[in-house]
């Protein structure tokens, strides 16, 4: 699940998860349906915005979701899923992308992949991607070529890299991938016009993709001796945040010359999430999520503890719970797995893996901070000029 657009969910109202999480899945068995099982390990975040902006433009249509059946990513139940040809886009997208990333590890020589035997089998895997891409790419009139010559130029663009170049010659294959893929969902759902503000949008989208991906990696990099284009190019961070910066409002205002049926979620998604992921990536913003299990450790009957002398009286015990089929050690360790990668566990209500048991999210027992605070996103709406609307999340507070 690779990508720099990562909502807590705790930060969407119901219907924007629901959306959200249908894109999701929808991406996801796309890949399965079209390319096999193993394509799904190529899911991620940041391919599922494709998906987003073709239904954002067309609108919901009947046709435009099923139900799929239960899967441990969704602690076992059934939801309704995108599909159709936004869906497809982003299938298409994300294995070419996925290809070119599996291609860079097998370059830099990381962990496993230093092994010929296994660079080689990583290679091949990267090939057939890129071939499934392609096939996928055409049935929808999206000539995945252009995707396949950014990467292709990208590692010798790399290669010429000294300190001084400008660090956009680095990010420029990046951008213009990312801006056809963008650019396309404007031809799958009959809006031409929207071609050149998407295709604006999704060239800075790729400039961030870039550069908060070398920021992030920046120290690891280094003490691998990996190729980093900020150490390559003797960029400081200040210089790349400001380019990050630049970029986040540059996609603003291209989506503001876009037309949608409901662009809510691709507001929120690709304007205030990606503040949120610069802020994440430079290190001026986290996520609150931590060490909320319990109650801190102390002494319960110290002044002022709960069982202290003339202290609060203990609470009544809950009334028994009726018992729950229990899930067995596999099925169960499967559904952590699932609770765990899409943050159900740190946000909103969600079954014991095991138990079965209904339980709250570790948002509902610490203070989230700015990483669930909704109204962040009503705050900033008018920073946007755009008045999205977006924060239809029940905080409780007059926005």
């Amino acid at each position: 699940m690779f990508g720099i657009v990562r909502p807590c969910t705790h930060r969407l109202s119901e219907g924007l998860k629901a959306e959200w999480m249908a894109h999701l899945c929808g991406l996801c068995l796309a890949l399965r349906a079209d390319h096999g099982q193993f394509a799904r390990i190529v899911t991620n975040y940041d391919g599922l915005i494709v998906s987003v902006l073709t239904e954002a433009q067309t609108g919901p249509v009947p046709t435009g979701r099923r139900t799929a059946g239960p899967c441990p990513l969704r602690a076992m139940r059934t939801a309704p899923v995108a599909m159709g040809e936004g869906a497809k886009l982003a299938a298409a997208v994300s294995l070419v992308l996925a290809s070119a990333k599996v291609r860079d590890h097998v370059a830099d020589r990381d962990g496993m992949l230093a092994h010929r035997p296994v660079a080689a089998a990583a290679r091949r895997v990267a090939a057939g991607w890129d071939r499934a891409g392609a096939r996928s790419g055409a049935a929808l009139g999206f000539d995945t070529a252009v995707l396949l010559d950014a990467v292709d130029r990208q590692a010798g663009i790399e290669a010429l890299a000294v300190t001084g170049t400008p660090l956009l010659v680095v990010t420029e294959p990046t951008e213009t991938a990312t801006a056809a893929a963008f650019a396309h969902t404007a031809v799958l759902a009959g809006r031409p016009g929207n071609a050149a503000p998407l295709a604006e949008a999704g060239r800075l989208f790729g400039r961030l993709a870039h550069l908060l991906d070398a920021v992030e990696d920046q120290r690891a990099d280094a003490e691998a001796g990996a190729w980093n284009p900020l150490t390559a190019t003797g960029t400081p961070l200040a210089e790349a945040r400001r380019l990050c910066d630049d970029a986040v409002r540059g996609v603003r205002l291209a989506l503001a010359d876009a037309e949608f049926s409901d662009g809510k979620l691709v507001h929120v998604l690709l304007v205030h999430e990606l503040r949120r992921a610069v802020d994440r990536a430079f290190a001026t913003d986290s996520c609150a999520h931590r060490g909320a299990y319990g109650p801190p450790p102390g002494n319960p009957y110290a002044p002022g503890g709960p069982h202290a002398p003339g202290g609060p009286a203990a609470p009544p015990p809950e009334p028994p719970r009726p018992p729950r089929d229990r899930r067995g050690l596999i099925a169960g360790c499967l559904v952590w797995a699932g609770l765990a990668c899409t943050c159900q566990m740190c946000c909103g209500t969600y079954e014991g893996p095991w138990s079965r048991e209904r339980r709250e999210g570790i948002c509902s027992q610490a203070d989230c901070g700015d990483c669930c605070e909704c109204c962040d996103c009503c705050s900033n709406c008018s920073n946007c000029g755009d008045g999205c609307g977006c924060c239809d999340c029940d905080c409780g507070c007059d926005c």
